[in-house]
Protein backbone atom coordinates (compact mmCIF):
# COMPACT_ATOMS: atom_id res chain seq x y z
CA UNK A 1 0.00 0.00 0.00
CA UNK A 2 1.42 3.36 -1.07
CA UNK A 3 0.54 6.91 -0.08
CA UNK A 4 -0.16 7.83 -3.70
CA UNK A 5 -2.80 5.08 -3.85
CA UNK A 6 -4.48 6.59 -0.81
CA UNK A 7 -4.24 10.05 -2.40
CA UNK A 8 -5.93 8.80 -5.58
CA UNK A 9 -8.59 6.97 -3.55
CA UNK A 10 -9.44 10.13 -1.59
CA UNK A 11 -9.49 12.20 -4.79
CA UNK A 12 -12.01 9.87 -6.48
CA UNK A 13 -14.12 9.71 -3.30
CA UNK A 14 -14.30 13.51 -3.09
CA UNK A 15 -14.74 14.17 -6.81
CA UNK A 16 -17.07 11.15 -7.28
CA UNK A 17 -15.60 10.84 -10.75
CA UNK A 18 -12.42 9.16 -12.01
CA UNK A 19 -11.79 11.73 -14.76
CA UNK A 20 -12.01 14.74 -12.43
CA UNK A 21 -9.89 12.93 -9.84
CA UNK A 22 -7.21 12.26 -12.48
CA UNK A 23 -7.16 15.95 -13.42
CA UNK A 24 -6.83 16.85 -9.74
CA UNK A 25 -3.82 14.61 -9.12
CA UNK A 26 -2.29 15.36 -12.55
CA UNK A 27 -2.07 11.84 -13.96
CA UNK A 28 -4.08 9.89 -16.52
CA UNK A 29 -7.45 8.37 -15.68
CA UNK A 30 -6.09 4.92 -16.50
CA UNK A 31 -3.27 5.51 -14.01
CA UNK A 32 -5.73 6.41 -11.26
CA UNK A 33 -7.92 3.39 -12.06
CA UNK A 34 -4.96 1.01 -12.08
CA UNK A 35 -3.64 2.23 -8.73
CA UNK A 36 -7.05 1.99 -7.09
CA UNK A 37 -7.55 -1.53 -8.50
CA UNK A 38 -4.20 -2.48 -6.97
CA UNK A 39 -5.25 -0.96 -3.64
CA UNK A 40 -8.53 -2.90 -3.76
CA UNK A 41 -6.63 -6.14 -4.40
CA UNK A 42 -4.39 -5.47 -1.41
CA UNK A 43 -7.39 -4.70 0.81
CA UNK A 44 -9.46 -7.57 -0.55
CA UNK A 45 -12.54 -5.42 -1.18
CA UNK A 46 -13.94 -3.09 -3.80
CA UNK A 47 -13.89 0.55 -2.68
CA UNK A 48 -16.17 1.98 -5.39
CA UNK A 49 -19.41 0.99 -7.05
CA UNK A 50 -18.62 1.56 -10.72
CA UNK A 51 -22.03 0.53 -12.11
CA UNK A 52 -23.24 4.14 -12.50
CA UNK A 53 -21.70 7.23 -14.08
CA UNK A 54 -20.85 8.54 -10.62
CA UNK A 55 -18.17 6.73 -8.60
CA UNK A 56 -19.94 5.86 -5.35
CA UNK A 57 -18.20 4.51 -2.26
CA UNK A 58 -19.06 0.98 -1.22
CA UNK A 59 -19.50 0.11 2.45
CA UNK A 60 -15.81 -0.86 2.52
CA UNK A 61 -14.90 2.40 0.79
CA UNK A 62 -16.78 4.45 3.35
CA UNK A 63 -15.00 2.62 6.14
CA UNK A 64 -11.62 3.24 4.51
CA UNK A 65 -12.07 6.92 3.61
CA UNK A 66 -11.42 8.56 6.99
CA UNK A 67 -8.45 6.27 7.63
CA UNK A 68 -7.00 7.17 4.25
CA UNK A 69 -7.42 10.88 5.00
CA UNK A 70 -5.81 10.39 8.40
CA UNK A 71 -2.85 8.55 6.87
CA UNK A 72 -2.30 11.32 4.33
CA UNK A 73 -2.61 13.96 7.03
CA UNK A 74 -0.09 12.11 9.19
CA UNK A 75 2.35 11.87 6.29
CA UNK A 76 1.90 15.57 5.60
CA UNK A 77 2.39 16.40 9.26
CA UNK A 78 5.69 14.52 9.23
CA UNK A 79 7.06 16.71 6.46
CA UNK A 80 5.62 19.84 8.05
CA UNK A 81 7.19 19.02 11.42
CA UNK A 82 10.59 18.73 9.80
CA UNK A 83 9.87 21.86 7.76
CA UNK A 84 9.02 23.87 10.85
CA UNK A 85 12.36 22.95 12.40
CA UNK A 86 14.13 24.15 9.26
CA UNK A 87 11.81 27.17 8.83
CA UNK A 88 10.44 25.74 5.59
CA UNK A 89 6.70 25.19 5.12
CA UNK A 90 5.78 22.76 2.36
CA UNK A 91 2.83 20.75 1.22
CA UNK A 92 -0.55 21.58 -0.25
CA UNK A 93 -3.26 24.02 0.82
CA UNK A 94 -6.83 23.91 -0.48
CA UNK A 95 -8.67 27.22 -0.17
CA UNK A 96 -12.38 27.68 -0.83
CA UNK A 97 -14.22 30.82 -1.90
CA UNK A 98 -17.96 31.35 -2.11
CA UNK A 99 -19.22 31.63 -5.69
CA UNK A 100 -19.88 35.15 -6.90
CA UNK A 101 -17.77 36.89 -4.26
CA UNK A 102 -14.49 38.40 -5.38
CA UNK A 103 -12.83 39.88 -2.35
CA UNK A 104 -9.52 41.60 -3.11
CA UNK A 105 -7.91 41.07 0.35
CA UNK A 106 -8.23 37.30 -0.03
CA UNK A 107 -6.13 37.48 -3.20
CA UNK A 108 -3.68 39.78 -1.44
CA UNK A 109 -3.37 37.26 1.38
CA UNK A 110 -2.80 34.38 -1.05
CA UNK A 111 -0.14 36.37 -2.92
CA UNK A 112 1.70 37.35 0.27
CA UNK A 113 1.55 33.75 1.52
CA UNK A 114 2.89 32.43 -1.80
CA UNK A 115 5.82 34.86 -1.72
CA UNK A 116 6.67 33.83 1.83
CA UNK A 117 6.16 30.08 1.30
CA UNK A 118 6.72 29.15 -2.36
CA UNK A 119 7.03 25.49 -1.40
CA UNK A 120 3.30 25.24 -0.65
CA UNK A 121 1.03 24.32 -3.56
CA UNK A 122 -2.20 26.36 -3.37
CA UNK A 123 -5.49 25.19 -4.85
CA UNK A 124 -8.44 27.61 -5.01
CA UNK A 125 -11.97 26.39 -5.62
CA UNK A 126 -15.43 27.98 -5.69
CA UNK A 127 -18.65 26.53 -4.29
CA UNK A 128 -21.70 27.66 -2.38
CA UNK A 129 -21.19 28.45 1.28
CA UNK A 130 -23.03 25.46 2.74
CA UNK A 131 -20.91 23.00 0.78
CA UNK A 132 -17.69 24.85 1.59
CA UNK A 133 -18.41 24.66 5.34
CA UNK A 134 -19.08 20.92 4.96
CA UNK A 135 -15.82 20.49 3.04
CA UNK A 136 -13.92 22.29 5.80
CA UNK A 137 -15.55 20.06 8.42
CA UNK A 138 -14.58 16.98 6.40
CA UNK A 139 -10.99 18.15 5.99
CA UNK A 140 -11.22 18.39 2.19
CA UNK A 141 -10.78 22.20 2.30
CA UNK A 142 -8.28 23.81 4.69
CA UNK A 143 -9.61 27.37 4.81
CA UNK A 144 -12.66 28.92 3.13
CA UNK A 145 -14.22 32.33 2.65
CA UNK A 146 -17.96 31.82 3.03
CA UNK A 147 -21.17 33.77 3.30
CA UNK A 148 -22.94 32.71 6.49
CA UNK A 149 -26.00 33.55 8.55
CA UNK A 150 -24.26 32.71 11.83
CA UNK A 151 -20.95 34.03 13.13
CA UNK A 152 -19.70 30.57 14.11
CA UNK A 153 -20.92 27.64 11.96
CA UNK A 154 -20.98 24.43 13.98
CA UNK A 155 -17.85 22.30 13.93
CA UNK A 156 -15.42 24.89 12.56
CA UNK A 157 -13.46 27.91 13.71
CA UNK A 158 -14.56 31.22 12.20
CA UNK A 159 -13.45 34.81 11.75
CA UNK A 160 -16.08 37.32 10.59
CA UNK A 161 -14.74 39.62 7.88
CA UNK A 162 -17.86 41.61 6.97
CA UNK A 163 -21.19 42.01 8.78
CA UNK A 164 -23.81 43.93 6.80
CA UNK A 165 -27.54 44.53 6.58
CA UNK A 166 -29.52 43.46 3.53
CA UNK A 167 -30.88 46.02 1.07
CA UNK A 168 -33.33 46.02 -1.82
CA UNK A 169 -31.86 47.64 -4.93
CA UNK A 170 -34.14 49.17 -7.57
CA UNK A 171 -33.58 51.12 -10.82
CA UNK A 172 -34.78 54.66 -11.56
CA UNK A 173 -38.51 54.82 -12.10
CA UNK A 174 -39.33 51.79 -9.96
CA UNK A 175 -42.37 52.24 -7.65
CA UNK A 176 -40.09 51.87 -4.59
CA UNK A 177 -37.47 54.40 -5.76
CA UNK A 178 -38.76 57.31 -3.70
CA UNK A 179 -38.43 55.44 -0.42
CA UNK A 180 -35.38 55.15 1.83
CA UNK A 181 -36.51 52.00 3.63
CA UNK A 182 -38.79 49.07 2.86
CA UNK A 183 -40.20 46.06 4.67
CA UNK A 184 -40.45 42.45 3.59
CA UNK A 185 -44.19 42.95 3.04
CA UNK A 186 -43.41 45.87 0.71
CA UNK A 187 -41.13 43.59 -1.29
CA UNK A 188 -43.82 40.91 -1.47
CA UNK A 189 -45.62 42.97 -4.12
CA UNK A 190 -42.66 42.72 -6.50
CA UNK A 191 -40.66 39.91 -8.13
CA UNK A 192 -37.22 39.51 -6.58
CA UNK A 193 -33.78 38.46 -7.79
CA UNK A 194 -31.51 36.95 -5.16
CA UNK A 195 -28.61 34.59 -4.66
CA UNK A 196 -29.45 30.87 -4.64
CA UNK A 197 -30.09 28.71 -1.56
CA UNK A 198 -26.89 27.65 0.19
CA UNK A 199 -25.48 31.18 0.25
CA UNK A 200 -25.33 33.20 3.45
CA UNK A 201 -27.23 36.16 2.02
CA UNK A 202 -30.10 33.96 0.85
CA UNK A 203 -30.22 32.14 4.19
CA UNK A 204 -30.58 35.43 6.09
CA UNK A 205 -33.33 36.58 3.73
CA UNK A 206 -35.23 33.27 3.83
CA UNK A 207 -35.07 33.06 7.62
CA UNK A 208 -36.40 36.62 7.99
CA UNK A 209 -39.30 35.84 5.64
CA UNK A 210 -40.10 32.58 7.40
CA UNK A 211 -40.18 34.34 10.78
CA UNK A 212 -43.04 36.49 9.46
CA UNK A 213 -44.78 33.71 7.55
CA UNK A 214 -44.01 35.39 4.22
CA UNK A 215 -43.30 33.68 0.91
CA UNK A 216 -41.99 36.32 -1.50
CA UNK A 217 -41.63 35.52 -5.17
CA UNK A 218 -37.97 34.81 -5.99
CA UNK A 219 -38.45 35.16 -9.71
CA UNK A 220 -34.76 34.99 -10.62
CA UNK A 221 -31.59 33.62 -9.04
CA UNK A 222 -27.95 34.32 -9.80
CA UNK A 223 -24.68 33.51 -8.03
CA UNK A 224 -22.84 36.71 -8.98
CA UNK A 225 -23.69 40.20 -7.73
CA UNK A 226 -23.05 41.60 -11.23
CA UNK A 227 -25.74 39.34 -12.67
CA UNK A 228 -28.23 40.24 -9.93
CA UNK A 229 -27.60 43.95 -10.45
CA UNK A 230 -27.85 43.58 -14.23
CA UNK A 231 -31.24 41.90 -14.00
CA UNK A 232 -32.53 44.52 -11.54
CA UNK A 233 -31.22 47.39 -13.70
CA UNK A 234 -33.32 46.09 -16.58
CA UNK A 235 -36.44 46.17 -14.43
CA UNK A 236 -36.93 42.41 -14.26
CA UNK A 237 -36.92 42.21 -10.44
CA UNK A 238 -35.90 43.93 -7.22
CA UNK A 239 -32.36 42.91 -6.24
CA UNK A 240 -31.61 41.58 -2.75
CA UNK A 241 -27.99 42.39 -1.93
CA UNK A 242 -25.74 43.34 0.98
CA UNK A 243 -24.91 47.01 1.52
CA UNK A 244 -21.37 46.80 0.12
CA UNK A 245 -22.53 44.81 -2.91
CA UNK A 246 -25.22 47.37 -3.72
CA UNK A 247 -22.75 50.24 -3.30
CA UNK A 248 -20.94 49.13 -6.45
CA UNK A 249 -24.07 49.76 -8.52
CA UNK A 250 -25.13 53.11 -7.07
CA UNK A 251 -24.81 54.68 -10.52
CA UNK A 252 -27.77 52.61 -11.72
CA UNK A 253 -29.56 51.24 -8.64
CA UNK A 254 -30.92 52.83 -5.47
CA UNK A 255 -30.33 50.78 -2.31
CA UNK A 256 -33.19 50.68 0.22
CA UNK A 257 -32.54 49.28 3.70
CA UNK A 258 -34.88 46.39 4.53
CA UNK A 259 -36.16 47.52 7.91
CA UNK A 260 -37.33 44.21 9.32
CA UNK A 261 -34.30 42.11 8.34
CA UNK A 262 -32.10 42.93 11.30
CA UNK A 263 -29.85 39.87 11.15
CA UNK A 264 -26.75 40.70 9.11
CA UNK A 265 -25.29 38.78 6.23
CA UNK A 266 -21.79 37.70 7.24
CA UNK A 267 -18.69 37.03 5.20
CA UNK A 268 -16.58 34.65 7.25
CA UNK A 269 -13.28 32.80 7.08
CA UNK A 270 -13.74 29.24 8.36
CA UNK A 271 -11.17 26.56 9.16
CA UNK A 272 -11.14 23.37 11.19
CA UNK A 273 -7.65 23.19 12.64
CA UNK A 274 -4.39 25.13 12.78
CA UNK A 275 -2.23 22.04 13.37
CA UNK A 276 -1.12 22.54 9.77
CA UNK A 277 1.47 25.38 9.86
CA UNK A 278 0.46 26.44 6.34
CA UNK A 279 -3.11 27.09 7.57
CA UNK A 280 -1.76 29.11 10.49
CA UNK A 281 0.38 31.20 8.18
CA UNK A 282 -2.38 31.81 5.61
CA UNK A 283 -4.76 32.75 8.41
CA UNK A 284 -2.23 35.28 9.71
CA UNK A 285 -1.81 36.77 6.24
CA UNK A 286 -5.60 36.89 5.84
CA UNK A 287 -6.09 38.71 9.15
CA UNK A 288 -3.56 41.33 8.08
CA UNK A 289 -5.07 41.73 4.62
CA UNK A 290 -8.65 42.09 5.83
CA UNK A 291 -7.89 44.48 8.67
CA UNK A 292 -6.66 46.94 6.05
CA UNK A 293 -10.24 47.18 4.79
CA UNK A 294 -11.91 44.63 2.49
CA UNK A 295 -12.96 45.65 -0.97
CA UNK A 296 -15.63 43.74 -2.89
CA UNK A 297 -15.13 43.87 -6.65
Amino acid sequence: MELRQLEYFVAVAEERNFTRAAERVHISQSGVSAQIRQLERELGAELFDRSARTATLTVAGKAALEHARAALAAAGALGQAVGEVTDLIRGRLTVGMVIGCTLTPLFDALAAFHRAHPGVEISLLEDNSDRLVEEVRAGAVDLALTGTATAAPEGVNALTIISERLVAAVPAGHPLTGRRRVTLRDLGAHPLVCMPPGTGLRTVFDQACAAQGLQPVIALQASAADAIAGLATRGLAVAILSESMAAHYRDRLTALLIDDVEAPALLTLVWRSTHNPAVRELLAHSRRAFTQGPTVT
